[in-house]
């Protein structure tokens, strides 16, 4: 009997300090923001930058892909508009024409010893949708500044971050400012293609010159309000890394024939079973990477039941991973995520295919590697009469992660809690392909960020139809990167 009071004893101790281990941990997170910073004011001269912006946005500087030609009309319409706008920028800073149309620019620094930072962005933007025109709210090129809002294509990906980051750069050269450290702006021209002629190439000129930045700053993630139930503060995600890319093409055959007799598996069941062991057989999620980061530094804004399972995470790990997994959002943050997207097989209704095809499309989190995926993809289908080979171009791997404590981190947080003092700072993976998969290989500091306010149904604009951007928050991206600028560099 004093052995059963001696173990229920000693249960006892070790579930009230476990109780206290979990308690203490969930009190120690960081505080949230306090806000008492002030917030930066508008800029001077706002309205006459929103009408820079809308000149751009009326420039159709897309990028079709397909074999179609570039537009050299409208870039060169675009390069006639900066050299315009922003005299002073022409004036002092080196500009070079890289790729045909991509744009590089040097503010050379009076320190040649210091790293230089590279701010980015892209001057190309994507189709408008065939048959989507009409149901625009204003015309896609037009421009328009209606309501509080600068409307077009172009307005959030990407005219926003190249006409703030001139206007920044103008705005400093007014007030008589020279750096300390030297400031490179890069504007590639395909980055909806995927760079290779823009960022790829400025990169690679970088590079041979042995240009190391500091830090690199791109577009990725935003200032997001509504993102997760439960957090009423913005969350501000500066992106450490962005996902890989594969797509595989599955093939199945089987003997064809009268769909009057059939076999007891046809090539259209076959690849069927193919992709439905992928979904059911999913990669691995994982608590380790920059995504899972970013909700630990989220956590101190939740209610207080997720904040003890997110601060204990040691001991709740599985529940969290698959609460994380039930939100197409969430889980792919933690995992190489799996995504069916073209399934084809069958002429006609009575005659049974000789061969059925799938397209899977696989975004690779940091620390997957694309032979690792296709490794997995043959375990998990498991069928000799279906084979894969590459879909399009060649599978890519995730980028490095940057340092979430790296000082390139700590400046553009800075700069953030400038303009938007409530919003919580956090790191994050960006699920989406960006410029900077080029602009990592020179600086170890790559992150992804514009300070843009979105709330969860202004993401759906982004490529679709209706994109715009406040004017007040044009004015928060052209005070973001002026405080980005004097703070790094001068």
């Amino acid at each position: 009997m004093r052995w059963k009071m001696k173990l229920i004893g000693g249960l006892f101790v070790a579930l009230l300090l476990l109780t206290l281990i979990v308690f203490w941990n969930t009190l120690r997170l960081p505080s949230l923001p306090t806000a008492n910073e002030p917030k930066s004011g508008p800029p001077s001269g706002l309205d006459a930058a929103v009408k820079r912006l809308s000149a751009a946005i009326q420039i159709p500087t897309i990028s079709y892909g397909g074999g179609k030609p570039i537009d050299e009309k409208s870039f060169a319409a675009l390069h006639a508009l900066l050299t315009a706008s922003y005299p002073l920028t022409h004036a002092a800073l080196k500009r070079e024409v890289i790729g045909g149309w991509s744009l590089l620019y040097t503010w050379q620094g009076t320190d040649p010893s210091l790293p230089p930072i590279l701010l980015t962005a892209h001057q190309d933007v994507v189709p408008i949708e065939p048959g989507t025109e009409g149901n625009w709210t204003h015309p896609p090129f037009s421009g328009a500044i209606v309501e509080g809002f600068v409307w077009g294509r172009g307005a959030l990906d990407n005219k926003h971050m190249l006409m703030a980051t001139l206007e920044g750069v103008e705005r400093l050269l007014a007030e008589g400012a020279k750096p300390k450290r030297t400031v490179l702006l890069a504007f590639g021209h395909d980055e909806a293609l995927s760079g290779p002629q823009g960022a790829k190439a400025i990169t690679d000129l970088l590079f041979e010159r042995k240009v190391r930045a500091l830090f690199s700053l791109d577009e990725g993630a935003a200032i997001l309000n509504g993102a997760i139930p439960g957090v009423s503060l913005p969350i501000a995600q500066i992106g450490l890394s962005e996902k890989g890319f594969l797509s595989l093409q599955l093939k199945a055959t089987a003997k064809g024939g009268h769909s009057s007799m059939p076999p007891p598996q046809t090539a259209v069941g076959k690849i069927g079973r193919a992709v439905a062991r992928l979904e059911a057989n999913q990669m691995p999620a994982s608590l380790a990477g920059p995504g899972a980061d970013g909700l630990r530094a989220i956590a101190p804004a939740m209610p207080f039941g997720v904040r003890m399972v997110v601060a204990n995470d040691w001991l709740f790990g599985p529940l969290l991973l698959r609460q994380l997994s039930a939100a197409s959002t969430t889980n792919a943050m933690i995992r190489t995520t799996t995504a069916p997207t073209i399934i084809q097989g069958g002429v006609k209704e009575n005659v049974l295919p000789s061969e059925a095809t799938a397209v899977v499309n696989f975004r690779l989190a940091p620390g997957d590697t694309v032979e690792q995926v296709k490794a997995h993809v043959q375990k998990s289908i498991d069928d000799p009469d279906v084979t894969f080979t590459d879909y399009g171009r060649p599978g890519v791997e995730a980028t490095p992660v940057a340092d979430k404590n790296g000082p390139g981190f700590k400046l553009i947080a800075d700069a953030i809690r400038g303009i938007a003092p409530d919003a919580i700072v956090a790191p994050g993976l960006v699920v989406t392909g960006t410029d900077s998969k080029h602009y990592s290989r020179i600086s170890a500091g790559a992150y992804r960020f514009a300070p843009v306010r979105m709330s969860m149904s202004d993401i759906s604009r982004i490529h679709a139809t209706n994109e715009r951007i406040g004017t007040a928050n044009y004015g928060e991206l052209i005070s973001f990167y002026v405080a980005l600028v004097r703070a790094a560099a001068m």
